[in-house]
């Protein structure tokens, strides 16, 4: 894990798309010029994020943000990228909640600009959680703070997510928003396996929800989707900028708080596994949802249910993400095509009943 390199994510070169975005700028804001354009370090494993600055002389913003649908030639996590819901989701959510979102400036659904759709949006600066290495492991501004200072860090990302649950109007009624939900990740394993060895484990995960199955969904709210602190510029310790809509969907409030527990301990089981401590007192189950609760009045209902589907998503993903280091030639499909997934023995021990 430490030495690991990452995984390829994109054939693009950087250097063409910033002659290309400087063509496609100049027809918006005549005579602006794109400089700095840079790739951040933290540049997710899905859609392409593009660092640049505005020269102009009346720029609506100096510091900006490309977000880039997945190239097609670089083995996509998804099987499709919405920018445009993308960015109505942001100004949505800019809309009708505090949440801190960046601000948006332009969509382009026309893909013969840069290959791709896009949306350009207001840079904000701050500091996030780093994925790797892991912000569980020594070494990093949150790992070194205080726990005074991780407890406000997340006391105030609870309250973002139960802000954005209570402020965004809910979806109007129109069945089990659950059922959607859950379907969606069915066909989203099926096109991640199509034509490759399948995974028993994933598939046993997806039986073991049929019985745990809640008795009552819940109203549908607004899902950030990818609910993690990973996702969001901290300024010092409280959110400046909430990041990475592109899993957004109406569903039950658990949906969310199920990823947001889950993602955490992904990283923290990764740590101790590799003999380190890492932070186990930050984001426990127990403390969030009692925090959701006190700030709501929503006790969260069937955890188990929906840390499990927290963990079977995330596997997928990793599956996903597994198969396209197989494409590009960076590992090779074990015997034990489970063995793919880094928390392959986490998900089994949900699935057993056995992890919480």
């Amino acid at each position: 894990m430490a030495t690991a390199p990452r995984p390829r994510t994109t054939t693009r070169d950087p250097e063409e798309l910033a002659r290309r975005l400087t063509a496609w700028l100049d027809a918006r804001l005549p005579g602006a010029k794109v400089s700095g354009v840079r790739v951040p370090e933290s540049n997710g494993m899905s859609s392409e994020t593009l660092l640049f600055d505005i020269e102009h002389s009346e720029p609506p913003v100096k510091a900006c943000v490309l977000r880039l649908a997945a190239d097609p030639a670089a083995y996509t996590v998804f099987p499709v990228y919405d920018m445009a819901l993308q960015y109505r989701t942001m100004r949505s959510v800019a809309e009708h909640t505090d949440i801190p979102v960046p601000r948006v400036l332009w969509l382009e659904e026309d893909p013969a600009a840069l290959g791709a759709p896009f949306f350009v949006m207001e840079r904000v600066e701050g500091r996030v959680p780093p994925d790797v290495m892991p912000y569980t492991y020594k070494g990093n501004w949150l790992h070194a703070a205080s726990d005074a200072e991780r407890a406000h860090l997340q006391d105030a990302t609870i309250s973002l997510i139960a802000r954005l649950h209570d402020q965004h109007p809910t979806e109007p009624s129109r069945g089990s928003a659950l059922r959607r939900h859950v379907d969606v990740q069915r066909a989203y394993y099926a096109w991640v396996v199509d034509g490759l060895p399948r995974s028993p484990l994933i598939e046993s995960a997806f039986e073991r929800l049929g019985a745990l199955w809640p008795k009552d969904d819940g109203d549908a709210v607004l899902n950030w989707g990818d609910a993690r602190i990973g996702n969001i510029i901290y300024a010092g310790f409280e959110p400046a900028a909430v990041l990475d809509w592109e899993m957004a969907a109406y569903a039950p409030r658990e949906v969310d708080l199920g990823w947001t527990i889950y993602l955490h301990r992904f990283f923290q089981d990764l740590t101790v596994g590799f003999g380190r401590r890492g932070l186990p007192d930050f984001l426990r189950r127990e403390t969030v949802e009692l925090r959701y609760a006190q700030l709501t009045g929503h006790t969260p209902r069937d955890m188990d249910f929906y840390t499990l589907y927290a963990a079977l998503r995330h596997a997928i993903v990793m599956l996903r993400i597994a198969y396209r280091q197989v494409h590009f030639g960076e590992v090779q499909v074990p015997a034990d095509p489970d063995g793919l997934i880094l928390h392959h023995a986490e998900l089994a021990a949900m699935v057993q009943g056995s992890y919480w």
